[in-house]
């Protein structure tokens, strides 16, 4: 079989740079870039994505991938894809925050684990609300919907020599604003019930300074915590469905150029 330049270019443009923003998305993404997927299960699915979504691809302008034209379309191709798998990121990173505010009230920030996620160490609470929200992430389908994301930014952000505008990074890296704010939302309920517990705990240690406040409170703190987290378990829901909500909605607007 021969193939002329212009067809290995057609081949290189129809499979290479969409497979790169796939993979970049991929190598970014939460769960998906943890340490505990082998990279050879990583490489085949971005691969198998790339050959379902490849077709519906539009026209890509027929360019030697190893021109200077070239590999700026594939760096602008690893941006994309970097910055749509990392918002995610820090949808995670919300509810990580958010237990480890949470842990330092109730006193177990010193009880700390491996984060598979991060691969970082963080509180055992935070490692708690890390793989409730994965469970949701798939449950609600948010796997497919960053599939349907990946594909749908080639059409409203297609393969060419456009690069980014200034206006975009700002309005990504001012989303992570949110996650702060969002994580104190998480935190909120037993934040402030322990916060009632202490303020309680003082008084009574002011009536009666013959008890030892310290060794009773420290266990008042944990159980009352726990038991707050535990009632406010479906809010942690709404709160996954409204960070993920405001993190596509981020996304789309990164890619779309129209």
């Amino acid at each position: 079989m021969h193939f002329t330049g212009a067809e290995i270019s057609s081949i290189v443009g129809t499979y290479f740079w969409p497979l790169v923003r796939i993979a970049a998305m991929i190598t970014a993404m939460p769960i998906f870039s943890s340490a505990f997927m082998p990279i050879r299960a990583r490489l085949m699915f971005a691969l198998a994505l790339t050959i379902i979504i490849a077709p519906t691809v539009p026209p890509v302008p027929v360019i030697d991938a190893l021109s200077f034209p070239g590999m700026l379309i594939v760096f602008q191709q690893i941006l994309i894809g970097v910055l749509m798998g990392f918002i995610f990121h820090l949808v995670f990173a919300v509810f990580t925050i958010g237990g480890q505010i949470a842990a330092m009230q109730m006193g177990l920030g010193f009880a700390t684990m491996i984060d598979p996620v991060n691969g970082s160490q963080a509180p055992v609470l935070s490692m708690f609300f890390v793989l409730l929200v994965t469970l949701l992430f798939f449950v609600l389908d948010g796997h497919l919907a960053m599939i349907g994301l990946v594909a749908d930014s080639f059409h409203s952000f297609p393969i060419g020599t456009d690069f980014v505008e200034r206006h975009n990074f700002w309005d990504m890296a001012s989303w992570g604003t949110n996650m702060f704010a969002s994580a104190i939302l998480v935190s909120l309920p037993p934040v402030t019930a322990l916060l009632l517990i202490n303020m309680s705990l003082g008084i009574i240690g002011r009536a009666a300074p013959q008890l030892n406040i310290f060794a009773v409170g420290f266990s008042i703190t944990i159980v009352a915590g726990f038991y707050v987290i535990m009632t406010g378990l479906p809010i942690v829901l709404v709160q996954f469905e409204n960070v993920s909500v405001s993190a596509f909605d981020s996304v789309k607007g990164f890619v779309d150029m129209r």
